[in-house]
């Protein structure tokens, strides 16, 4: 005999208790009579079935169930079959209601059930979310702790607790900083918080606990308020790869109604490890005044695993092997070793040494060489990068040593934008106090700028007036140009349009250009390119645009280094309209401060 809608009605009536959420708070049944009148009404209602269709027409007949509880009935069968990929596993809530209903629960005395999270699965939980409102933390609270399912039990251990209010606590691991959320100001009164409490009561909260086998475990929070607000919240903590994880909720001053617990597989595809192959560092201190302790000062490590990529890591993740001996002078080595997979675990070390001098306590500071730029032009306001390229600074030592400080154990002022001599300080700041001398310079200023003093200038995005270049005329203009030195293009670049901006050709300082009227260009320079990206500062440029009348043009830079060496860029027959020409100057990574 096939299933009937009878026997299916029967076995829900029977586990009830299976789903919570079927539980009837509005019915208020009589135990007694009511399963004696549910058994005659069937009873007799199966006895009619059968006498008029017999058993192969049972199920098109359905016993009348009062209509809330039908609709709960629907309701759970329509949701478990939304979410049920085939891998859903649906977790029994023995707690339906989490707390004191008047939210009078204290901190730690009223908990959820215990859901384990195997690795690779990802635990979805859902509940109505109440409080008192009165503080941020009188909402839910989540506890994700080790496979010991005992808060009493040896060896139990929570790897964090999260609140709602993105704060929490945790072991050696747990970083509040990796706590985001999109909490809005929706009052308009710069204080999210009292908005987030408004939210919260009576919020429907969804929470996804994803256990990686990464060994990591991936939070999101997810509150829908009455009042239709969506407040999400993500975290992730690491957890052990392989060993179960527990999750649990805590009330304070808080209740929840439960309404789904199931576990689905991970999200998070698993990720290869990698052994690191190379360790090298960079920035460390060429010498160290005696006394001073701090070797490493502003060092970076890098750290190159077996995949290729590249990776900076934090000086607490590194093992100094050989420690120098700070306390005498003269050269030390620093050995030091990283011994971390690309996620994490541990292996065999990889490691990297550096040397650096610890020099006598500095009596005075002298200018031995200067630098090659003394004389700086300008335009705006802003203060100015000082260039120590060609500089060197001696110290003086106590016994009456001497020796040349590295540039990156000074500091050295900015140089404020005001025209005429001023003196750029440069000290050293040791262990037992501060040595200073000074470099005088010349300030001029120019008639215009481009780009920005800082360096922080992106492409096309500074760019000079449009300067009109008259059929059979020559335009030209001088330029002081400072640059970052990090690539050759940090330089001026000239464009070549028309007066409604359509270009024919822009062509960088470092042999390089594009556009329809560049294809015809003949390229000549004297260019040394090892030195070309270190020399751009200071120097000044000279660009030359000729209009020869039969529609082609020459661009010529003339440029002279901050030390006297020149070199030349020269762009010809470049295709344009004559009659229409006009150039123009943008800028990367650099500024150019125009003369005239």
């Amino acid at each position: 005999m096939r299933s009937t809608s009878l026997e299916i009605r029967i076995e829900i009536y029977r586990n009830l208790n299976t789903y919570p959420n079927l539980k009837m708070n509005s019915i208020k049944f009589n135990y007694m009579k009511t399963t004696k009148l549910i058994w005659y009404a069937l009873y007799a209602t199966v006895l009619i079935a059968f006498s008029l269709v017999g058993c192969e027409e049972v199920d098109i007949y359905k016993i009348d169930a009062p209509s809330d509880l039908q609709a709960k009935i629907d309701s759970i069968a329509a949701a478990k079959a939304s979410v049920d990929t085939g891998d859903t596993t649906f977790l029994n809530i023995a707690t339906a209601i989490v707390g004191a209903e008047d939210n009078s629960a204290a901190w730690w005395t009223a908990f959820s059930d215990y859901f384990a999270v195997p690795t690779n699965q990802l635990l979805h939980l859902e509940f109505i979310n109440n409080g008192t409102g009165v503080n941020n933390w009188n909402n839910w609270n989540l506890a994700v702790a080790n496979e010991v399912a005992d808060r009493d039990g040896e060896g139990y251990a929570e790897y964090f607790v999260l609140r709602a209010d993105a704060f929490g606590w945790g072991n050696e691991d747990f970083d509040l900083g990796l706590v985001s959320q999109n909490y809005p100001d929706t009052d308009g009164d710069d204080d999210i918080w009292n908005d987030f409490r408004t939210t919260m009561q009576g919020a429907h909260v969804t929470l996804e606990i994803d256990h990686s086998a990464t060994g990591f475990v991936f939070v999101t929070a997810t509150a829908v308020g009455t009042n239709g607000t969506e407040l999400v919240m993500t975290y992730n903590h690491p957890v052990s790869a392989t060993d179960d994880i527990n999750a649990f909720l805590i009330c304070d001053g808080s209740h929840f109604l439960m309404k789904e617990a199931y576990l689905l597989p991970s999200k998070v595809t698993a990720i290869e490890d990698y052994d690191p192959v190379t360790l090298t560092v960079t920035g460390a201190p060429e010498s160290v005044e005696i006394g001073n302790e701090n070797f490493w000062g502003s060092a970076v490590a890098s750290v190159t695993f077996a995949d290729g990529a590249t990776v900076e890591v934090d000086s607490a993740d590194l093992s100094f092997t050989v420690v120098p001996d700070m306390t005498t002078v003269g050269e030390k080595t620093v050995l030091v070793a990283y011994s971390k997979t690309k996620l994490g675990a541990y292996t065999q070390a990889v490691s990297a040494y550096y040397t650096l001098d610890v020099n006598n306590v500095a009596s005075s500071l002298e200018i031995t060489s200067m630098p090659d730029i003394t004389e700086y032009f300008f335009f705006t306001s802003d203060p100015i990068v000082f260039n120590t390229k060609g500089m060197e600074v001696t110290a003086t030592y106590v016994d009456g040593s001497t020796g040349v400080l590295p540039i990156g154990n000074l500091e050295i002022s900015t140089i404020s934008a005001t025209e005429g001599t001023q003196n750029v300080e440069v000290s050293y700041v040791g262990a037992s106090g501060t040595v200073t001398t000074t470099v005088p310079i010349t300030l001029t200023k120019g008639t215009a700028q481009v780009g920005a003093t800082d360096f922080s200038t992106a492409w096309w995005t500074a760019f000079s007036e449009d300067f009109n270049v008259a059929s059979g005329a020559t335009r030209t203009l001088t330029m002081y140009t400072y640059s970052n030195g990090l690539n050759n293009w940090h330089s001026p670049s000239t464009i070549l349009r028309k007066a409604d901006l359509t270009e024919y050709a822009v062509v960088r300082m470092d042999n390089f250009g594009w556009g329809d009227g560049y294809g015809t260009a003949t390229l000549a320079n004297d260019w040394n390119f090892d030195i070309f990206g270190a020399n751009i500062s200071g120097s000044k440029v000279v660009i030359t645009v000729t209009n020869h009348g039969d529609n082609t043009a020459d661009i010529r830079y003339d440029v002279t280094y901050a030390t006297g060496e020149t070199h030349f860029q020269e762009y010809a027959g470049i295709t344009v309209d004559s009659s229409d020409l006009n150039c123009a100057l943008v800028i990367e990574g650099a500024y150019l401060v125009l003369v005239d």
